[in-house]
């Protein structure tokens, strides 16, 4: 399995943080390869809605379908990626755990598979991720406290 993940501390309540996580378009307000993100069906998002951007990648802009596959308020977030393209996410989701004081603890993680070529990236795909988990995680902190 070729999974990354990160975890960050948040100073928020856990109810906030799922309620801005749950929201798949403010992704572009933490993840800068994020270019364009709309939802459908529009209202709250629900098991089965489906998350569309363009992002870029390594330079090359792809688009990208992510389903909601599970939500569990206040806990647990989890989609999956419908796209077609060479290296793409089978699972990823949020673990959210209350802290003292209000805090939240946020795990993200994604398990990338690699498609035809994409096989022979994943392992770079997911080396990348890796390295930038940790400040993946801080950008989503950054985002979140500042909603």
């Amino acid at each position: 399995m070729a999974q990354f993940e990160a975890t960050v501390e948040i100073d928020r309540p856990v109810a906030e943080v799922f309620a801005f996580l749950a929201d798949g378009e403010n992704d572009r307000k933490f993840s800068p390869r994020v270019q364009d993100i709309s939802k459908s069906p529009s209202g709250p998002t629900a098991v089965g809605t489906v998350f569309r951007s363009t992002v870029k990648d390594a330079g090359m802009t792809t688009r990208r379908e992510f389903r909601i596959s599970e939500l569990v308020a206040p806990s647990r977030i989890r989609w999956n990626e419908l796209s077609t393209n060479l290296v793409t996410a089978r699972e990823g989701g949020y673990d959210l755990e209350p802290l003292a004081d209000g805090r939240t603890k946020v795990r993200i993680f994604n398990d990338l598979e690699g498609h035809r070529l994409g096989k022979l990236l994943v392992g770079l795909a997911v080396k990348a991720a890796r390295k930038d988990a940790p400040a993946f995680g801080r950008r989503i902190k950054a985002a979140v406290e500042a909603a």
